[in-house]
Formats: structure tokens, sequence, C-alpha cells
């Protein structure tokens, strides 16, 4: 298998893979100069080459020339002016199903869908990962203020429910548009919603049940029905619905943030091992800041060890920091392109 692109699939898709592959993540804007510097490039794409990136996530949401031509942006901008999470949003006192609707909300036919197939179409032999991010737990949370989304799953449940449902419609609409115009350039849906704190679930397995996972289902139903694989994100303690998200067809898991309960490689490799792909799992919170570059690479061994040939080795947050030494950077990378077998 030449292709670095069909060797990612593989590692998704938990067929024999012949290697685990690696992603840099996509670090802070901060961060950049001090890599660029290090490595001696000028470029992200040149930086990626150089370090063996295989893998691109290319969201529409990452461009801001995708929502530009909008003319009503509603719950897409409330995170771009609340003071803090708990800040009541414009459905903090809704109390009908109806009231929804006084939300201005954006028309998906207006995206500007242009520079990420750009990217799409320039992304080479990696593994694509694309599909607008979808965030809707953290959208509905926005809409309500999150003190008020969390009261109101007991209070106002179909109030919930129908302000969700109308937040993933928009999604599963971009999506459809994205999809058509896309064709075969997109291998992967990844999609992110934070569900886990440092300690466990933000909300109790009933209300994921009921609040979130209906909406996942979809989501990844219309990308299923494409032939697309679905990695999700979920920072945070997650194992309680692990098996939930497997079973709802998700084929990976991303970031696998290493110091929260439950989610080390020991622990997901016995509990998941063989069932669910992985995509993280070095430790961003003390290992790649404070450690040095041989203890780096020997946690990278470590965790391919437990999880792999379906690893995607990354760090377990994506957005690394100015605080991770790039010497720290170029041991995870290098590492990540050592072969090893599976210990499962």
């Amino acid at each position: 298998m030449n292709s670095r692109r069909e060797a990612i699939r593989a590692v998704i898709g938990r067929r024999e893979a012949p290697r685990c592959g690696f992603w840099l993540g996509n670090p802070h804007p901060d961060t950049w100069p001090i890599l660029h510097a290090h490595f001696g490039t000028k470029s992200e794409g040149e930086l990626r080459r150089k370090l063996g990136d295989d893998f691109a996530w290319i969201s529409p949401q990452l461009f801001d020339s995708t929502f530009r031509p909008l003319t009503r942006k509603g719950f897409l901008e409330i995170w771009k002016t609340r003071k803090t999470l708990g800040e009541p949003g414009p459905l903090a006192g809704a109390e009908r199903p109806e009231d929804v609707e006084a939300v201005d909300w954006p028309d998906p036919a207006e995206l500007d869908l242009g520079e990420a197939l750009d990217a799409l179409r320039a992304a080479g032999d990696v593994y694509r990962a694309g599909g607008f991010w979808c965030p809707f737990f953290h959208d509905v949370s926005d809409l309500f203020g999150m003190e008020h989304y969390l009261v109101k799953m007991t209070t106002h449940p179909e109030v919930v429910r129908a302000a969700t449902g109308r937040v993933v419609r928009f999604y599963l609409e971009a999506n459809e548009r994205l999809y058509d115009a896309a064709g075969g350039l997109i291998d992967g849906f990844f999609f992110g919603n934070d569900f886990g704190s440092q300690l466990d679930l933000m909300i109790s397995p009933a209300h994921f049940d009921a609040f979130v996972l209906p909406w996942l289902k979809t989501l990844i139903g219309q990308a299923k029905a494409r032939g697309l694989q679905v990695i999700l994100h979920s920072c945070g303690a997650v194992g309680r619905v692990i098996g939930r998200l497997i079973d709802a067809g998700v084929d990976g898991l991303h970031p696998l943030q290493a110091r929260a309960r439950g989610m080390d490689a020991e622990t997901l490799a016995r509990d998941f091992g063989g069932r669910i792909a992985f995509v993280g799992g070095i430790d961003t919170q003390e290992l790649l800041v404070h450690g040095t570059p041989d203890e780096v690479r020997a946690e990278v061994r470590r965790v391919k060890r437990l999880l792999g040939p379906h690893l995607v080795v990354s760090p377990s947050h994506e957005a690394l920091l100015p605080n991770v030494p790039p010497a720290n950077v170029a041991a995870l990378a290098d590492e990540a392109k050592n072969g090893v077998k599976s210990a499962l």
C-alpha cells in the first residue's frame, strides 16, 4: 500500500494497515512562527510535508470566506459577542418550541464553499478529513447560555430539542451542498463537540441519549450514506459513552485527552481496542510541554504498542500551543512514522 491516503483510510477503517498514521494537529496561530523558525520552513504545507503529516483537516468552517456571503449569521456568531459561557443567550427565556424561530437563522444556500473545495483539490496524497465541524452541542449552549441550556433539558426539553434540531438542520443542509460539490475529494467526515470535562461527561449519559445522540446519529448517517468514514472529536473524559458512539457508527475518536479520567491508552485499549480507531493520545498538558524528546519518543512507542496499528498518532489536543518545544514536535513526528505491530 504505497498511497498515504489509502494507508490512513485503512487505519480509520480498521482494515489491515501497514503502519500507524501521524497528524500534527492544527497548531495555534502563535505556534506556527516558532515551528517555522525551528524547522526552516515558510508555509504550513512545507512544514507538514517535512514532518510526514498524513492527515489534512479541511473543513469549510476553517475558512472565513465560507461565511462571508451570509446575510444572516445568527447562532454562528454568538460566540464572538458572549463574555462568559454562562451568559444568557437569545433563547434563554424560550418556553415553547416555536420560540426557536426568533433566532435569525442563516441560510446554507448562501455559503461560499470555493476556498474549501480548492484546498481539497490541492491536498495531495493525504487523508482528507472534511465536512462542516457541526459543533451543535456548543451552538445550542450558546443560544441558551450554558446554565439555561442544562436547566432547560429538565424544565423545557421540547424547547431544547427544537433548538438542537434547527441547528443540526443547518449543518445537514450545509454538508449536503459540500458533499455534492466535493464528490470523492473527502475521505472522512470529521466533526466535533466537547462532551467531557477532565473528570467526566458534562451531562449525564441519560441526557446525552436524549439531547445529543439522536442528532449525532443523523449527521453520521448522512456521511455514511455518502460512503464516508466518520471521525468524532470530543475533548475530556467521554469513556462512558464511547460504546454508544461506536454503535452510532463512529469509526475514529479524537483527540484522546490523555490525562482525562479513563482516557489513557491502557484503558482505551482494554475497553475498546479493535472496535474503533483512535486519533491523538500524546499528552499536551504535561508531556509535550515539559518532557524531553526522549520521553516523548518513549510515550509515542508505548501508545502505538497499545492502540496501533489503528491509530493516528497526534497531540491530545490539536491546537498545539507555543509552550510546546519544537524539539518535542520533531520527536513526536519522527517516532510516529516508525513501524509497530498491534498489541491487541
